[in-house]
Formats: C-alpha cells, structure tokens, sequence
C-alpha cells in the first residue's frame, strides 16, 4: 500500500498553529505559570543561599516569600500614599489648571490662532444639517418656542448602603488580586519542588537527551537571569535620572515619580509613556507657564530614546541573543496573544524560545529567525553579495573579515570557499555569464586592493623585525628553496583556478620569494621554455574543488615529463579530505607535497615564519623584476 507523503513544511506548519492555539485559549492558566516561573528564578537564589545555611527548603521558601512580600506590600503603600497626596494637593492649583484649560480652548491672536478658528466655522458649517434653516423658521411660524420642546428624563437609583459601596470599590481590584494570589501559590510550589520539577522535565525528554536539555535549561536559567538583572539595573538608573531630573526642574514629589518610572519601564514601550504622563501633568497644574512642561517632556523623552534605541538593544541583544528587530516583533506577538501580561513577558518567553533553537534541532529555524548571531559564514556571505553584483558590500565583508585577520587566513577562510562556491554552481549551469565574470572581475580586484595595502602598510628605510630563533629555525629546517631558486604558481585548469595561483605567488612575493605566476592558455609550456626551470626551482599547481583532481594530476604529468627532477606542489584548496588517499589519485607520479590550504603551502615552501620584508629590499625587488618577465 503506497502511503501518501506529507510534505514537513506543513507538518511544522500544523505544530506551530497548535501551539499558537493552546497558548492563547489556556492563556488564563499560562500567564499565571509564567509570572511564577520568572518570579522563582529571581528568588531561587535567595532560597539557596537559606538552604547553605542549613535551612531547610520549605522553610526558606517560605521566609524568602514573606520577605519578598512584605517589601512589596510596603513599597507600594508608601506610592500609594504618595499618590493621595498628590491628589489632595491638585484642588489647591485648581486656578492653574483652569489657565490651561482656557489658553488651549481660546485661539490665539496670531496667523494660528486665526486659521484655528477659520477652520473651526468651516467645520460647523459642514457639520449643519442642510434643512435646519428650514426648519427653524417653520417652528418660528408655528409659534413653536423652546419651552414647548420634551424635556429629558434621567433615571436616579436610589443611594445603597455602605457595604454595596464597598462592593463597587472593591470589584475592579478582586481579578488583579485573584490573578496575584495564583501566582504566589505557582510560586511557592515552584521554588520547594524545583529539583523534582527538573528531574521530570529530563526524564520527560528522554535519558538520552540528558545532555542537551541540561544544556538548554542552564543556557536559558542563564540568559533569563542575566536579562532580569539588566532590565533592573537600567530601570533603577532611569528612575534615579528621572527624578534628579525633575528634582531640578522643580516639579513636587520628583522621587516619587522616578519610582514609579522605574516601577512602569517593566512594561515595554506603554510603561515609559504613563509614567511621564503623570509629572507632565502635575507640571501643568503647578506651574504658571508652559517652560517646565516642555522641560519635562524633554526629558523623559531624550531619556527613553537614548534607553530604548541605544542601551538596551545593545544590552539585551548581547547578553540574551536576540536582535533588536526579534526583541520588537516578538514584544507584538505575545502582546497580541496575551495582552498586557504578553507585554511584560514578551523578553524572557522569546529568551526561552531562542535557546530551544539553538538547542533543538528540529526547531533550529527559531534560533536563526530570532538569534542575533550572524547565519551566514564570512564566504557565504561574500559567495551571496558578489551574486547580488554588491562589490561595495562584497569589498566591506573581505575588509571586515582582514581588518581582524592576517592575509592568508582571508584568503584561505574566506575568498577560496567563495570561489568553491562559484565553481560548484557554475559546473552545474546555475551561475550566468555576467555574474560569472563580475564575480571573478571583483576578486580580482580585491587581490590587487589587498596587495597594495600590504605593500603600504611597510614603511620604507626600516628592517623588519626579525623573527624569534626557533621560528627561524623551523625555517631553515623546511624549506624546501635553496639560492636562488624559485617558484612558479601555475592554475590547473580555470579561471577560479587562476585566481588562487595569484593569491599564492602574492603571499610568497610578500615573503620575499622570487615568484613567477603563469597565466591560463596554451602558451606557457614556450613561457616555461623561455625561463629554464633548474632543479632548485618548484611547481606549485593551484586547484579549487570539486572538480580539480583531473586537471592537476593531467599538468603535473605534463610537468614531470617536461622537466624531469623538477618539485612539484599541487595544492587543492579547501580540500576536506585525507591526504593519504588525495595522494592515490595522483598515481603512478603523485607529487612531492599536496597541501589543501595557502598557510601549509607557505609552511611547507619554508616561508611562513618568516616576516614581511621592508619596502625596497632585494626579495621583493627580484619577485617584482620575474612577475614583470611574465607581464612582458
């Protein structure tokens, strides 16, 4: 019986809608769990500092809540009284308030104000119906006058008693409450079965996944914690700023406003807004003029974005490892899903998200969706900018990439694995003519770029410094160039090819190598001819995979039988495999090195502990009078 395929997209499509649905509909239950679970890591390690002094685990628990609770419950009755005086201050600046109110509903004098008020009767004037004109004069006619008109009814209920006024005080705050006491209890239970609720967590997953879910779980304990730390920190540095802020501007009550800024900043981007609501109002009431509202305006505003587009993107996405695009669209979703609770939550649940990510495989897409690590490798993506024709920003990752690495490992981490890249798609009739050859154009061209820096970054009349004895002897001991021999870096095959033999005879001119690079075509056997090899020179072939074995084993024969006794290095860059069984291919005439990467063949050639040589010395002057030779 043929079973019908079920494609995996639509599977993981399914999944996710599932738990979409089961998040939102338990969304009571879930909110709840998820306020006590991030409250019991805050107080986990309260508890455990208890317990290593011999306290108990429920006992400490309990301490750790009564402590917790207490400062709560005092901290918000001293706001809360804080908060009536407030309110019994505002009747004595009832005459400020009144100017306000005055000065915004009367317009101005000026061209403003005048325009205002133009388009306030255009407005009425649109807004009249058009038959009541009409209808005015019918009733003047009539003898209609306005006392004849209906009067209106207004239903009065009767004034209830003392405990129905309780009640009607007391209802708007019993679901808060409700909600608050579940969470403790969640709680509680939470932190005196931690150890048990993990254990059925692991063995939930399974025994053989012991290691990954111990490693997601302290990952995700770490970040979440490390999140709650910084969120505190930078709330309390708001709320200090905020308050000597006001304190200057001379607004009453300053500390107990930037309290209740450091209080409201726990909710994402509403938080902020209402909590400078409230001394902006103030301001308005107590002060005659206009100046210390704007002040305060200015300030909670220049605070909030140097806090919200600058400390805090950089702050959480370092240490949480979601990017500032994530942080945002994900403050959305779980605000939409869960309200307000979604609002506060909406950090440590995508913390906790991301780590199954990276930890899960099959929810690997998650971690590079909202990850702020980098996905794509530095030769990947160079290989993607070159194919979108970017050389800027092809040129900016290269620059990147060399500004904290040295040259040959740019070359061999970065440029050789774009161009493998390359060749594997241009073999299979994916790559196009025209990005072909930019795609070679540009590399060319960022070789020569990275040639002439290197060249001016030596300062001329200076020595170089000499290396340490035991990489100069290491020198002497491997290198396979006696006097006056030298080098010549042959392609294998194609342009790619070509590419990496002008990177090869750059490094080695750099090193102060008499190098000779031989361009592709049928004209370098007469070129080789015209230059004599001797026995002190050596051939180095330069392949780029996946097709380059064929080509490299075909010009070495080719060079063996040419000039007889002569060395001859094949180098396969980026080659993966092992080299014993590389060398079988080369057979019956494999060559007397094959090295998978610039930095060994530099080593190999004797060179790579040696340093660059100054400007204008005898090496680089011979390498620059051969290349010239070939240019000729």
């Amino acid at each position: 019986m043929i079973r019908p395929h079920r494609s995996p997209v639509i599977g993981t499509g399914a999944i996710f809608l599932a738990v979409i649905a089961v998040l939102y509909f338990a969304r009571d239950i879930l909110v709840p769990l998820a306020f006590a679970i991030i409250l019991s890591l805050v107080l986990s390690p309260a508890v455990g500092s208890l317990q290593r002094l011999r306290i108990r685990r429920f006992p400490a628990t309990l301490l750790v809540m009564f402590v917790s609770v207490s400062i709560a419950c005092g901290a918000g009755y001293v706001i809360s009284n804080q908060l009536l005086q407030v309110a019994s201050d505002l009747p004595g600046y009832r005459q400020n308030i009144d100017n306000k109110i005055k000065a915004l509903r009367t317009p101005g004098k000026g061209a403003l104000g005048r325009a205002a008020q133009n388009v306030k009767e255009i407005g009425k004037e649109l807004a009249a119906p058009a038959d009541a004109p009409i209808e005015a004069v019918a009733r003047t006619r009539t003898g209609q006058t306005a006392a004849s008109n209906p009067l209106a009814v207004r239903v009065v209920e009767a004034p209830g008693n003392e405990l129905l006024y309780v009640r009607d005080v007391a209802q708007p705050f019993l679901g808060p409450l409700a909600k608050l006491g579940i969470v403790l209890i969640f709680t509680v239970f939470l932190l005196v079965e931690e150890t048990d609720l993990r254990n059925r967590i692991f063995r939930l997953a399974g025994l053989n996944r012991l290691n990954v879910m111990t490693q997601a779980v302290e990952d995700g304990t770490r970040r979440v914690s490390r999140y709650l730390v910084l969120q505190l920190l930078v709330n309390l540095g708001f709320g200090i700023l905020c308050g000597i802020g006001l304190y200057a501007i001379g607004v009453p009550y300053a500390a107990l406003w930037g309290a209740v800024a450091a209080l409201l900043r726990i909710v994402p981007y509403v938080g902020s807004v209402a909590a400078g609501a409230m001394p902006l109002l103030l301001s308005l009431a107590v002060f005659d003029g206009w100046r210390a509202p704007l002040l305060v305006f200015a300030l909670f505003a220049t605070l909030e974005l140097i806090t919200g587009n600058l400390l805090e993107p950089w702050l959480y996405g370092t240490h949480t490892g979601i990017s500032s695009l994530a942080l945002l669209l994900t403050t959305v979703f779980w605000a939409a899903l869960w309200g307000p609770a979604g609002l506060i939550l909406s950090t440590p649940l995508t913390v906790c998200v991301v780590v199954l990510g990276r930890h899960v495989p099959h929810l690997s897409f998650l971690h590079i969706l909202l990850g702020d690590q980098p996905v794509l490798t530095p030769d990947a993506h160079l290989y993607q900018r070159l194919l979108a024709m970017d050389d800027q920003e092809a040129r900016a990752v290269a620059e990147q990439y060399r500004h904290e690495h040295s040259l040959p490992e740019l070359y061999d981490t970065v440029i050789i694995p774009a161009l493998t890249l390359a060749e594997q798609d241009r073999h299979k009739g994916a790559l196009d003519l025209d990005r072909e050859e930019f795609l070679f154009q540009s590399l060319r061209e960022m070789i020569a770029d990275f040639s002439q820096q290197a060249e001016t970054t030596e300062q001329p009349g200076t020595e170089s410094p000499a290396p340490d004895q035991a990489q100069a002897k290491h020198a002497r001991e491997t290198s396979v160039l006696t006097s006056g021999g030298r080098v010549f870096s042959l392609p294998a095959y194609d342009e790619a090819d070509e590419i990496a033999a002008a990177m090869l005879a750059q490094l080695l001119e750099h090193a102060g190598c008499a190098t000779i690079t031989l361009p592709l075509g049928s004209s370098f056997q007469t070129t080789l001819a015209l230059l004599e090899p001797t026995r002190n020179d050596i051939f180095c072939i330069s392949a780029v995979p996946p097709f380059a074995f064929s080509q490299a084993r075909t010009l070495s024969r080719e060079l063996r039988v040419k000039f007889p006794g002569i060395t001859v290095v094949i180098g396969v860059w980026g080659f993966g495999g092992e080299t014993e069984r590389a060398l079988l291919r080369f057979h019956p005439s494999p060559p007397d090195k094959f090295v998978r990467s610039l930095a060994e063949a530099l080593e190999y050639l004797g060179v790579g502990a040696r340093p660059l040589p100054a400007k204008g010395e005898s090496g680089a002057s011979n390498a620059a009078g051969e290349s010239a030779i070939i240019a000729a």
